[in-house]
C-alpha cells in the first residue's frame, strides 16, 4: 500500500520553538556589524506647530557623535511614504519621512542623531533644541470634521477619505420597517503592542551599490519596493532580511519613517546604522489603531429579522495616512454586518485626521470594531423587541444555502473589488458554541446578584477575512544531502510559519518532517513575494508550496526515468522513492547531487476566504467597584481545514487575550494639547497570564474553502474579532436590572462604576 503522510491536521510541536527555548533566536537587537553607528530619533514635543529652529550645535560637539541629520540634509522634495493600496483622495495626507516646516503629532521625527553607541545617541537628544511655534491641536474627530483648523495646506478638508457601502435600498427598508432603533457606539484608541519593539540595521555596500536592511517583518517585498524607489535604487539592489520577530499583529513591519532614515544614513556615511526604539518611543511612533465612533440604525421585523442597517462611522486616523491606514476604515464599513444576512445596507466610514500618532492596522482591523457595533445593536434591539438575542442571531445568520454570499462592495475600490463569503453554515458554529458553553445550564444566572456580584452572559458572531491576494511565491529544492529546502514569501511573525509550511511540504512530497528546512520572508530568497498580512500566510504561501512540490515531483519523476531508462509514466513515486516495475529504485537524495531537483510555484487568487464563528462569555460585575471578572470565554470557529491544531489553538487563544485587553484596560489617552498620556507599561495595562485563566477555543473544519488547494481559511484574527461584542453584551446582561447599557470601550472599572452610579441616580430621580 502506498504510504501517505498525515502531517497536515496533526498537532506537530513548533519546530522554531527549539531554538527559542535554547536561547538561540536571533532578533534585530542581537545583530551587530563592525564599524556600526547607532541612531536615535529627535521627535516633536508638540502636537501641532511650525518648526522655527533646530539647534544641534551642542550635540555635534559631543565626542562620539558623528552626525545630526535634519530635513535640510534629506533629498528634495522630502520623500513621502507610499501607500499600499490606491485611493483617489489620500495623496495630500502622505507622511514625509521627516517633518519639514510643520509638525502634526507628538513623536513625529524632526532630526536623527548618529553616534558611536546607543547611549551616546540618547544623551545627545537632550542637547538638541527644537523650537516650535505651536498651533491649535485637534484631538477630537468632531472638531477635525468641522474644519476650523485645516491640518494640511494642500487640502480643503480634514477628511482624508470616505468609504461607502451600499446594498439594496436601505432608505426604503427603513420607511416600511415596524421597528427602528438608532444608537451611538465607540471604541478607544489602542495599539497592537508586540513584545519586541521596532528596530532596523542598514548596511550599505558601496562597491556593489547594494543595501541590506535587517529587521524585516510582515511586508519585506513591499518595503523593498518602496525604499528602492525613494532612494532611486534598482529594486534588485535592496534586500530586506527577516530575523526572528517578537510579534507583529498588523502594526510591526509596515513602512515607517525610520525605514528610510536609517537606510539613508547608511548610504550617506558608509557605516552600518542600527536603530532600536525604547518602549516610550514605541508608544509615540508605532501605528495606533481602533479609535472609532459609530452612529448606526437598525430596521427589523417584530420577530427580529433584520431588514436593513445604515449609519456613519468616523475613524480618527491620526496625523497622516499610513501605508495601509485605510484598511480599518474600509473594513468597518464593508464588514459591519458581519455574518448576518442583511439585504439592505448603507454605511459611510470617514477617515478623519487629527494631531495624534497616525493609525494603521491591528489584528482584525475594522472587523473588531464593526463586530462590537453590530453585536451591541443586535443585543439592544432584541431586548427592546422582547426577542431572545439567540433567536435573533439564528434568524439572521448566513447558511450553506446562501453560499457564496456576496458582500457589498466599497466605493472607492482600493484594490479589493468584489468579495464573497466562500463556504459554510454559520448556524453550525453558533449551535456548537452554545452547547460547548453550556448556555442552557447557565442562562438562569443572567442578571442575578450572587455574593455581591452580578452575573451576565453574552454572545458575539463574526467573520474573519483571509487569504489576501494577489499571489504568493515558493520554491522547493532537494539539496545534495537529500534535505528538502523550502523557500516561501510568507513572513514569520510568531504564527509558526516554519512548522506549518514544513507540514504541508512533508505531506506533498511524502518525506519525513525532520528532513525539511524552511526559509521565509527575506527578499533574497525569491524573486517575488508578499509577506504575512490579512490572515494569508498559510492560505497563499501554503498553496504556493503545494504547487511547487508538485513540480518538484514531476522533475524527480523525469530524472528518475532517465536514470532507470524507463518511461516516466511507468514509475511509482512515493515516500521520496521512484520505483520501476522490475524492482529498481532511486531516491530523491541519490538524484539530488546529479540533477537539479527544483520546483517553483506561484499561487494567485483574488478570492478571499472567510473563517466564521461565535464567541460566548460569562462574567460577573462588582457594582461597588465596576470590576469585571471573566469566568469563562469560549470561541468556536470553522477554519475550513486545520493544518496544525496546536498552532491554530495558540493563535486563537492569544488573539482572545488581546481582545480582552482591548475591552477592559488598553487605552492610548491624549490630553487637550495632543500629548500622549501613556509612557510605559505602568500606564498601558495589558493582560497578564493570571487575568483570564478560563479561555477555550474549538475549531471545526466542516466547510473547506473552494478557493485554494488546501481548503484552508485564514485563522488567528478570529479570536479577537468578537471579544468586544460578546463581553460587552455579557456586562449588559449582568447589569440589566440596573438599566446599564454600555456603548463605549474600554469597560474600565471607573467607567463602569460611573455608568452604574448614573443609572442609580437616574432611577432615583
Amino acid at each position: 500500500m502506498k504510504p501517505v503522510n498525515t502531517y497536515i491536521g496533526s498537532p506537530v510541536q513548533r519546530i522554531e520553538d527549539i531554538r527559542f527555548l535554547r536561547g538561540r533566536g536571533q532578533y534585530i537587537d542581537d545583530m551587530a556589524r563592525d564599524g556600526q553607528w547607532h541612531a536615535a530619533i529627535v521627535r516633536s514635543p508638540a502636537a501641532h506647530g511650525r518648526i522655527a529652529k533646530i539647534d544641534a550645535a551642542r550635540a555635534r560637539n559631543i565626542p562620539g557623535i558623528h552626525a545630526v541629520i535634519t530635513a535640510a540634509d534629506l533629498p528634495t522634495p522630502i520623500p513621502r511614504i507610499p501607500f499600499r493600496r490606491p485611493n483617489p483622495t489620500i495623496a495630500p495626507f502622505a507622511q514625509p519621512v521627516m517633518a519639514s516646516g510643520k509638525v502634526r503629532y507628538v513623536g513625529e521625527p524632526v532630526a536623527m542623531v548618529l553616534a558611536e553607541s546607543a547611549e551616546l545617541a540618547e544623551d545627545a537628544l537632550q542637547e538638541i533644541s527644537v523650537e516650535i511655534e505651536t498651533l491649535p491641536a485637534i484631538v477630537d474627530w468632531r472638531a477635525s470634521v468641522a474644519g476650523a483648523t485645516l491640518l494640511f495646506d494642500d487640502s480643503n478638508t480634514n477628511v482624508a477619505a470616505t468609504f461607502t457601502v451600499h446594498g439594496g435600498d436601505a432608505d426604503a427598508a427603513f420607511a416600511r420597517a415596524p421597528y427602528v432603533r438608532r444608537e451611538r457606539f465607540s471604541v478607544q484608541r489602542h495599539t497592537a503592542l508586540p513584545m519586541e519593539t521596532r528596530g532596523l540595521l542598514a548596511e550599505w555596500d558601496a562597491n556593489q551599490n547594494r543595501l541590506r536592511m535587517f529587521g524585516a517583518a510582515k511586508l519585506p517585498f513591499f518595503n523593498r519596493r518602496a525604499l528602492a524607489a525613494m532612494m532611486n535604487l534598482p529594486e534588485a539592489a535592496v534586500d530586506y532580511v527577516e530575523l526572528d520577530v517578537g510579534g507583529g499583529f498588523g502594526a510591526r513591519g509596515e513602512f515607517y519613517p525610520e525605514d528610510f532614515l536609517v537606510a539613508f544614513a547608511a548610504q550617506k556615511f558608509g557605516h552600518p546604522i542600527k536603530w532600536i526604539e525604547d518602549r516610550r518611543e514605541h508608544f509615540l511612533a508605532i501605528a495606533h489603531a481602533r479609535e472609532m465612533e459609530a452612529e448606526i440604525e437598525i430596521a427589523c421585523q417584530t420577530d427580529g429579522v433584520v431588514l436593513a442597517m445604515r449609519g456613519t462611522i468616523n475613524v480618527d486616523i491620526g496625523a497622516y495616512v499610513r501605508p495601509n491606514g485605510m484598511t480599518p476604515v474600509r473594513n468597518v464599513a464593508q464588514f459591519l454586518a458581519g455574518p448576518y444576512r442583511i439585504p439592505n445596507l448603507h454605511f459611510d466610514a470617514n477617515a478623519v485626521v487629527s494631531n495624534k500618532t497616525p493609525a494603521g492596522t491591528y489584528r482584525g482591523p475594522g472587523r473588531f470594531e464593526g463586530c462590537f457595533f453590530c453585536e451591541r445593536m443586535f443585543d439592544i434591539a432584541a431586548r427592546e423587541l422582547g426577542v431572545d438575542h439567540l433567536e435573533m442571531s439564528r434568524r439572521n445568520l448566513l447558511t450553506d444555502n446562501d453560499m457564496p454570499y456576496k458582500i457589498p462592495t466599497v466605493v472607492p475600490n482600493d484594490g479589493f473589488g468584489e468579495t464573497a463569503c466562500d463556504s459554510g453554515d454559520y448556524r453550525v458554529t453558533f449551535e456548537r458554541c452554545l452547547r460547548e458553553f453550556g448556555w442552557d445550564e447557565k442562562k438562569a444566572l443572567a442578571g442575578t446578584l450572587r455574593n455581591g456580584r452580578y452575573h451576565g452572559l453574552g454572545i458575539g458572531c463574526f467573520i474573519e477575512g483571509g487569504g489576501s491576494g494577489p499571489r504568493e511565491s515558493a520554491r522547493v529544492e532537494v539539496e545534495a544531502d537529500g534535505t528538502v529546502a523550502v523557500y516561501v514569501g510568507s513572513s514569520a511573525i510568531g504564527q509558526g510559519v516554519e512548522t506549518v509550511m514544513a507540514q504541508i511540504v512533508a505531506d506533498a512530497l511524502e518525506v519525513p518532517l525532520d528532513g525539511i528546512r524552511v526559509m521565509h520572508g527575506s527578499t533574497n530568497y525569491l524573486k517575488e513575494g508578499f509577506g504575512s498580512y490579512g490572515s494569508r500566510a498559510t492560505v497563499m504561501g501554503g498553496s504556493a508550496l503545494v504547487l511547487a512540490a508538485e513540480r518538484l515531483l514531476a522533475a524527480f519523476r523525469d530524472a528518475a526515468a532517465e536514470r532507470l531508462s524507463v518511461e516516466a509514466n511507468e514509475l511509482v513515486v512515493s515516500g521520496g522513492i521512484a520505483g520501476a516495475k522490475d524492482g529498481r529504485a532511486v531516491t530523491l537524495a541519490e538524484l539530488a547531487a546529479a540533477s537539479n531537483l527544483v520546483g517553483e510555484g506561484t499561487f494567485s487568487s483574488s478570492k478571499a476566504t472567510y473563517t466564521y464563528g461565535t464567541a460566548a462569555a460569562h462574567v460577573t460585575v462588582d457594582p461597588k467597584t465596576g470590576v469585571v471578572e471573566v469566568l469563562e470565554y469560549l470561541v468556536v470557529d470553522d477554519v475550513g481545514r486545520v493544518i496544525n491544531p496546536l498552532t491554530l489553538h495558540g493563535q486563537i487563544i492569544g488573539a482572545a487575550v488581546q481582545g480582552l485587553g482591548s475591552v477592559f484596560s488598553e487605552h492610548l489617552a491624549y490630553d487637550d494639547n495632543g500629548q500622549l498620556l501613556v509612557g510605559s507599561l505602568a500606564d498601558y495595562l495589558i493582560p497578564i497570564a493570571t487575568d483570564y485563566p478560563n479561555i477555550r477555543a474549538v475549531s471545526m473544519e466542516l466547510y473547506p474553502s473552494p478557493n485554494n488547494p488546501l481548503g484552508a481559511k485564514g485563522a488567528g484574527e478570529g479570536g479577537i474579532i468578537p471579544v468586544g461584542g460578546a463581553l460587552t453584551n455579557a456586562v449588559a446582561s449582568a447589569l440589566i436590572s440596573l438599566g446599564v447599557e454600555p456603548r463605549d470601550l474600554p469597560l474600565s472599572p471607573p467607567r463602569l462604576w460611573d455608568l452604574i452610579e448614573k443609572s442609580k441616580q437616574s432611577r432615583a430621580g
